[in-house]
């Protein structure tokens, strides 16, 4: 799983604050083991107990290089959640104007059907901006795909990327996993990531009442939760379900070779 999530790239200065804040420098040699060059996880989230070698548990993975643009395109599409509520109205939904004002012809005037023409004071909008409407389009898989391992190997890199055997806690208060939280140096937001949308009790308790602290399933991880948050936790089950998805559409044979031609296996 470390070479599948390994990258580095340069930081931006055209994306918004957020890209800025996440795209800091970073050393891959952190999250390493200083003897054996591999990446490592704690045996629990709360335990003293030696880690666990992730590249004896994950040695079919394969160095991966995704372009940043692909991960900056995943995040804008978070703005077309946006909704727009400016609401004009069109002729047929202004009050009145059923009735001809004078009649097409005689009178030497202007021919008109209804005083809410577009044409009159007071008449429909042409053109004007309707309410509710959503500016919501679903990007093509490989740029989804792309975003989605960019952004773990920005977390990976950066060392914001911790890997635990469980999520199991001895209490269920909130100020244990914050005080659990800060001695781990996790940052003030934490994404908790469990391949189970099941999660255990005392973690889910402890939670509930932190907004900065969330838990996840690993069906749901998508790119703007990852870098809302500043310290992405997965359990070692977690990791190995992503591995497994992302290693299997990497070399899915159906997939035109043009969308995967900025991959490098």
């Amino acid at each position: 799983m470390a070479g599948a999530l390994s990258l580095a790239w340069g930081v931006t200065a055209h994306r918004p604050a957020l890209l800025r804040q996440v795209l800091r420098s970073f050393s891959v040699t952190a999250v390493r083991n200083q003897e054996t060059g591999a990446a490592v996880a704690a045996a629990s989230i709360d335990s003293r107990k030696s880690p666990l070698i992730l590249d004896e548990k994950f040695p079919d993975s394969n160095s991966i290089v995704v372009p940043r643009e692909a991960w900056i395109e995943t995040l804008d599409t978070s703005a077309a959640s946006t909704q727009n509520y400016a609401h004009t109205k069109v002729r047929s939904e202004v009050r009145g104007g059923g009735k001809k004002p004078w009649p097409q012809k005689g009178l030497g005037r202007a021919r008109h059907g209804s005083i809410r023409s577009p044409l009159w004071r007071g008449g429909g909008v042409t053109h004007g901006p309707r309410a509710y409407t959503t500016h919501f389009y679903m990007l093509p898989f490989s740029k989804r795909l792309q975003g989605l391992t960019a952004t773990l190997s920005a977390k990976f890199a950066q060392d914001d990327l911790k890997i635990v055997e469980s999520l199991d806690m001895p209490s269920d208060e909130a100020g244990y996993l914050e005080q659990l939280c800060e001695n781990r140096r996790w940052g003030i937001s934490v994404l908790f990531v469990d391949d189970s949308d099941i999660m255990p009790r005392n973690i889910t308790l402890a939670s509930d009442t932190l907004r900065h602290m969330n838990l996840m399933p690993v069906y749901g991880l998508n790119v703007h939760s990852m870098l809302k948050h500043e310290t992405l936790v997965l359990t070692v089950a977690a990791v190995r379900r992503i591995e497994e998805r992302i290693l299997y559409h990497f070399r899915r044979p159906d997939l035109p070779k043009e969308n995967m031609k900025r991959f490098r296996m």
